[in-house]
């Protein structure tokens, strides 16, 4: 059933992808600045927001704008189009590729580090425009969620806060060894029980895994929610914000 449902949604995704794509281009996507949601105070925190396999960042910036805190920059970069094995190939919006549903299958190794390390430069350029790594949280959402907790896990800058929706830990059986910093950073992991997507198991097994490395991690738990947001999540995550970017 679960095999049934999640193939049904990369069926979704990869007519999304040909829409997207034959509108903008694969060029014009490579070429794509991060959508930004600016502060309308001093700005003095920054929060980097990873979408999902086969969006952009519009959308997720349209969100924060609901919710956005004054003096916070709201930063949603998008993913370079690549092939996803698990559509069969398809060429779309993807931080790395995806070969498997499975805990135990086979991973991306290569293409995780690599995106890693593309988003530790976007954390570098708002640290050189004078916000301190501490001042910045790192999210996403599905495989950008995913992305953020290893980034953030495998590099050395303390952050804010780190923010998992509806995600799983990537190359979890690197850790502990691949752990370098932030096991004492603020963690908000949430996670829909209805989830066909990213299953719920994925996400309380990420839950334990987290629990273990880190000190301060939270997990949020939102029954009936399917592989997308709600408003009761949002207005969590904003109190969450309001309190690791005071």
């Amino acid at each position: 059933m679960f095999k049934f449902v999640f193939n049904s949604y990369c069926l979704f995704l990869l007519l999304y992808g040909f829409f997207f794509l034959s509108c903008v281009g694969f060029n014009d996507m490579s070429l794509m600045a991060p959508v930004i949601v600016q502060a309308t105070a001093k700005h003095t925190a920054s929060l980097i927001f990873l979408h999902g396999l086969g969006d952009t960042g519009h959308g997720w910036s349209a969100g924060f704008e609901e919710i956005r805190a004054p003096h916070v920059k709201y930063i949603c970069p998008n993913a370079p189009v690549n092939p996803v094995t698990l559509n069969g190939g398809f060429r779309m919006p993807s931080w790395f590729d995806i070969k498997s549903l499975s805990p135990s299958g086979s991973e991306d190794d290569v293409g995780i580090k690599t995106a890693a390390e593309g988003i530790k430069k976007i954390i570098d350029e708002e640290i050189k425009s004078g916000i301190p790594s501490d001042r910045i949280v790192l999210g996403g959402f599905s495989q950008g969620g995913a992305l953020a907790l290893y980034t953030a896990l495998t590099m050395e800058k303390p952050l804010a806060g780190i923010l998992a929706l509806s995600s799983w830990l990537p190359l979890h059986k690197t850790f502990p060894e691949a752990l370098k910093g932030n096991k004492d950073t603020s963690i908000l992991q949430c996670h829909g029980t209805a989830d066909p997507v990213v299953a719920f198991s994925f996400g309380e097994l990420t839950n334990q895994a987290l629990h273990k490395l880190c000190s301060k991690h939270e997990f949020k738990a939102y029954s009936g929610l399917s592989h997308n947001s709600s408003p009761q999540e949002m207005k969590d995550v904003r109190h969450w914000i309001s309190k690791v970017l005071p």
